[in-house]
């Protein structure tokens, strides 16, 4: 909807592509601000709230997903657009770098910082690029 909205403030300056991605980030770095402010309602609430009993499966997915937006929302921003972008969003570095308006390089370089930063909040020893650079 912020794109429909927001239609007649594109400028040209950049690519319509790009320019709905930036928008479409802030409408969910926005939501991300909004969630952090609500208090989040337990398995027990969310159980009786759909009147069903949730299975362990996706018990145990909710679990990770919660574990996953936590280790993102104690990511630096600078380190969580990129990744998020590149990871959720599917943008090449390119497109990321012109989103951001940093250099491509900067943009690798804090795919990969958050992605190490990711993978130590989550728990992990090391970061999936590390283990398979010591792999090979």
């Amino acid at each position: 909807m912020a794109i429909v909205k927001g239609v007649d403030r594109f400028d040209g300056r950049s690519s319509f592509k790009t320019w709905s991605y930036r928008v479409a980030t802030n409408a969910c770095l926005d939501e991300m601000r909004r969630r952090q402010r609500r208090p989040q309602p337990s398995e027990s609430v969310a159980q009786g709230l759909l009147g069903t009993q949730i299975t362990e499966d996706a018990s145990e997915r909710i679990v990770e997903h919660d574990r996953l937006a936590t280790a993102l929302r104690q990511l630096p921003e600078e380190f969580r657009l990129p990744v998020v972008l590149r990871d959720v969003g599917g943008l090449d570095y390119a497109e990321i770098a012109e989103t951001l308006s940093i250099p491509p390089g900067t943009v690798r370089s804090r795919i990969a910082r958050g992605r190490r930063q990711l993978s130590t909040a989550l728990g992990n020893q090391k970061a999936p690029e590390d283990r398979h650079r010591t792999e090979q």
